[in-house]
């Protein structure tokens, strides 16, 4: 065994070790330090492919952005963990067949083997100009050409995905002031401002007259 393969050995049981720590931690700031390790392993799994852009983007993105942002909402919610808990044998048979039925679609696709590019319908010319030009700029004629459509219905789903986020925060609280944007913009000039005539200074009532035996009082 050369030390390739040792490698892929290696990175794929602390995959697995992570992977399987992310749903039995019981914190969930571990969880998600354990899902953090899962990524940095599978971006080394993908440099021992010669897929350095899709490592580079898994840490850029999801380790680096995501991950943060969601270990920052969870140490600042008050989380509790009792209640999260308390429907977990509720909804286990549910879990447990959605879990079966993705391992047996991945089994089925993983089973079947890789194409190659005479499987695939390549020429020799273009399988030696895949061979020899950057992964990322293969990837790049793939992904807009041949899987235009799927990279379409995903980039949908995440637009509604945050379409439904934007939703859900949006949510209207007694004690928040909120206007309307239709009429912000319909505003006019006569409804922001009203001019009221007044008077610029009010009489000063006359002194009363000084009454008859009383005693000035000298300063």
């Amino acid at each position: 065994m050369d030390v390739k393969t040792g490698l892929f050995y290696l990175f794929s049981a602390v995959l697995l070790f992570a992977a399987f720590r992310v749903i039995t931690a019981r914190n969930p700031v571990y969880a998600a330090l354990y899902l953090v390790l899962a990524f940095f392993q599978a971006a080394a799994v993908w440099i021992l492919l010669k897929a350095e852009f899709l490592a580079i983007s898994l840490v850029l993105v999801y380790v680096g952005a995501v991950m943060v942002l969601f270990l920052f909402v969870v140490m600042m919610l008050d989380i509790n963990i009792d209640s999260l808990r308390a429907g977990f044998w509720k909804h286990f048979p549910l879990a447990a067949t959605v879990g079966a039925i993705i391992a047996l679609e991945m089994a089925a696709v993983l089973l079947g083997g890789f194409r190659t590019g005479e499987e695939r319908g390549l020429s020799a010319t273009q399988a030696a100009s895949a061979a020899t030009s950057p992964n990322t700029k293969e990837l790049g004629k793939l992904v807009y050409s041949q899987y235009i459509y799927p990279l379409e219905v995903a980039a949908v789903i995440l637009l509604v995905a945050i379409i439904a986020a934007i939703a859900l925060t949006l949510r209207k609280r007694k004690d928040n002031r909120q206007m309307d944007p239709s009429d912000q913009v319909r505003v006019r000039a006569q409804d922001r401002v009203r001019i009221v005539t007044m008077n610029p200074t009010l009489v000063q009532p006359p002194e009363p007259p000084p009454v008859a035996g009383a005693v000035e009082a000298k300063p």
